[in-house]
C-alpha cells in the first residue's frame, strides 16, 4: 500500500467540511501488521491520531481502555475477528463508526456486518486515497451526531422543565402535570391569557415526549387568512385555487410522525373545524383540491386564551370538537397570580438581552424590582420580556433604575436624575399594606415585611436584603431569630397539648 500521485489525497480535501482530522482518534486492527502501518501512516500522514492493535484481543483491549472516533478493522482474524470487533465498538462506543477490510472472498459477509452497524468497507488491495475518503466520510457521521447531540441537548436546556423559569406554587402544578402528559400521546388543551407560555410548554411536552426526535409545527390560525386555514393545516394541490401554481404539503403532513401545535385554535373557522375533528377520527388528511386521502400520524397540541365552553354554548365552536380537543386541559396562571415568578424572570430575561445586545453587565435597582412586583402585566410573561429588553436597551450605568423603565410602568417622577441611595425615590415602600398590622409592634411589622420581601423575591434572600436596605448578615440573623421564636413557640403548643 503506497501513495501515487494518482491516489494521495492532500490535507485540503479532508478539511473541505471543516473538520480538523487532529481532532479525531482513529484505531487500526489488523493482525498483518505491514498491512496496519500503511494503513496507519497513510491516515496520520493527514492529520489523524491513530492507534494499532495488531490482534483481535488487542483490539477489544484499546477499546475497552480508549475513546475512538472510527474504527478500521480487518474483518478476518484469528481469535477475535472483525464482528467481534465491530460489536464491542458499537456497545462501547456508541457514537463511533467502524469500517470493515475484506478481501474479495469475504464481501457478502462485509455487507452482513454494515447490516450490524459497520459504517462501510474496503475491499483489499486498498489505495492510500480510497481509505482516506471513506475515513473521512465516517468522520463527517460522527461529528454530524456531535452536532445533533448538542442540539439535542440545547433544545433540552430551552424546552425540557429545566428551561421553564418558575418559584410559584401554581407553576410547580403545572410542571408536574406536564411532567405526567409529556411521555403520554394524548391530545392536549392549553389555555392561559395571552402571554403567558403557552408555545413554551407546548415545546416543553413535544421535547419530552417520544415524538422528540421527530418534528414538531407550530401554527397560528389567527394569523392566518381564514380563506387558506385549510390550505396550512392539509396541503393543497397544483390549481385547487388561483394562487397554487405547485402542490404544498400542509402542516399536518409536515409534522407527520410528530407533533402539531395549534395556537389560537379557538379562532378557527367552523367549516375548518369540522375538517379537524375528521382528521382526528380518522387520522387522514385530504389536500384542498384532491380527492386522495393520506394516512397521518400526529400528536396535536392547541392552545387558546379565549373561552371554549361559552363559545360552545354560543354556537361558534363545536362541541365535539371542543370535547376530542380537550382530553387533557393545562391551564397556565397568569402573572399577576404568580408573583412569586416575577424575580426569577427578571432576572432571566436579563442575562439573556445582556448577551444578546453585547451590553455591560448590570443589575436592577430595588426600586425597579419593586415596581414590577407591583404591576398588574397585562400582557404577562411576554409583556414582561419585552420591559426588560427596552430597560437592558437604555441602560447606560451598569443600573437599571426607574429612568430606564418603559412608558408604561414610567412616571413623570422616574424621569429625574438619580438621587441618592437614600432619598425616598429609591426606597419608598410598595402599596401592599396590611390592615390587620394597625396596632402591632413595630418587631411583627418588621417581620411582615421581611418575610413578604422574601416571597416576593422567591426567596433570594441576597436581592430581599438589597430592597430592605439591610445587610445580607442582618436579615439571616433576623430569619434565625423568627425561626427559633416558632421552635420555641410550636414547642410551647406541644407542651400544653401534652398537659391537657
Amino acid at each position: 500500500m503506497t501513495d501515487s500521485p494518482a491516489t494521495t489525497i492532500s490535507d485540503s480535501t479532508t478539511s473541505e467540511s471543516g473538520i480538523d482530522p487532529k481532532e479525531y482518534s482513529i484505531l487500526i486492527v489488523d493482525n498483518d501488521r505491514a498491512h496496519a502501518r500503511a494503513m496507519t501512516e497513510s491516515l496520520e500522514r493527514v492529520g489523524y491520531r491513530c492507534s494499532v492493535a495488531t490482534s483481535g484481543p488487542e483490539g477489544i483491549q484499546q477499546i475497552e481502555k480508549n475513546m475512538f472516533h472510527v474504527v478500521v478493522t480487518d474483518l478476518v482474524m484469528n481469535e477475535v475477528d472483525g464482528m467481534q470487533i465491530l460489536q464491542k465498538a458499537k456497545a462501547s462506543l456508541p457514537d463511533c463508526e467502524v469500517v470493515m477490510v475484506t478481501g474479495h472472498a469475504t464481501v457478502p459477509k462485509a455487507v452482513e456486518a454494515m447490516q450490524e452497524g459497520a459504517f462501510n468497507f474496503l475491499e483489499k488491495p486498498i489505495t492510500p486515497g480510497r481509505l482516506r475518503v471513506v475515513t473521512g466520510k465516517a468522520i463527517e457521521a460522527v461529528d454530524l451526531k456531535r452536532t445533533n447531540t448538542e442540539l439535542r441537548a440545547r433544545l433540552d436546556e430551552k424546552f425540557g422543565f429545566e428551561g421553564i423559569i418558575f418559584a410559584s406554587p401554581k407553576m410547580q402544578d403545572v410542571i408536574d402535570r406536564v411532567k405526567r402528559i409529556a411521555p403520554t400521546d394524548a391530545t392536549v388543551l392549553i389555555t392561559g391569557e395571552s402571554g403567558t407560555g403557552k408555545e413554551m410548554i407546548a415545546q416543553a411536552i413535544h421535547q419530552n415526549s417520544p415524538r422528540k426526535s421527530k418534528r414538531m409545527k407550530a401554527l397560528n390560525t389567527r394569523a392566518v387568512s381564514e380563506t387558506l386555514v385549510e390550505s396550512e393545516l392539509f396541503g393543497h394541490v397544483k390549481g385547487a385555487f388561483t394562487d397554487a401554481a405547485s402542490d404544498r404539503m400542509g402542516a399536518f403532513e409536515y409534522a407527520d410522525g410528530g407533533t402539531l401545535f395549534l395556537d389560537e385554535v379557538g379562532d378557527m373557522p367552523m367549516s375548518t373545524q369540522i375538517k379537524l375533528l375528521r382528521v382526528l377520527e380518522d387520522h387522514r388528511i385530504t389536500r384542498v383540491g384532491d380527492n386522495k386521502s393520506i394516512k397521518v400520524n400526529v400528536r396535536l397540541l392547541s392552545a387558546t386564551n379565549r373561552p371554549l365552553e361559552d363559545m360552545v354554548e354560543q354556537g361558534t365552536f363545536r362541541n365535539d370538537l371542543y370535547y376530542r380537543l380537550n382530553i387533557v386541559t393545562i391551564h397556565l396562571p397568569p402573572l399577576r397570580e404568580r408573583t412569586e415568578d416575577i424575580v426569577p424572570l427578571m432576572d432571566h430575561f436579563r442575562k439573556i438581552f445582556v448577551k444578546r445586545h453585547a451590553k455591560a453587565n448590570c443589575s436592577f435597582a430595588p426600586a425597579v424590582t419593586r415596581r414590577f412586583y407591583g404591576y398588574d402585566w397585562p400582557g404577562n410573561i411576554r409583556q414582561l420580556r419585552n420591559f426588560v429588553e427596552t430597560m437592558v436597551v437604555l441602560d447606560t450605568d451598569g443600573v437599571l433604575d426607574l429612568n430606564d423603565l418603559p412608558p408604561e410602568l414610567a412616571t413623570p417622577e422616574d424621569m429625574r436624575p438619580a438621587e441618592s441611595p437614600g432619598s425616598s425615590t429609591s426606597t419608598a415602600l410598595p402599596n401592599v399594606g396590611d390592615s390587620n398590622l394597625i396596632g402591632r409592634s413595630m418587631a411583627d411589622i418588621e417581620r411582615w415585611a421581611i418575610e413578604e420581601t422574601l416571597k416576593m423575591t422567591a426567596g433570594n434572600r441576597e436581592e430581599a436584603a438589597k430592597i430592605l436596605s439591610i445587610g445580607a448578615r442582618t436579615l439571616y440573623r433576623k430569619l434565625d431569630k423568627y425561626r427559633q421564636e416558632d421552635e420555641e413557640q410550636s414547642g410551647d403548643v406541644e407542651q400544653e397539648q401534652a398537659e391537657d
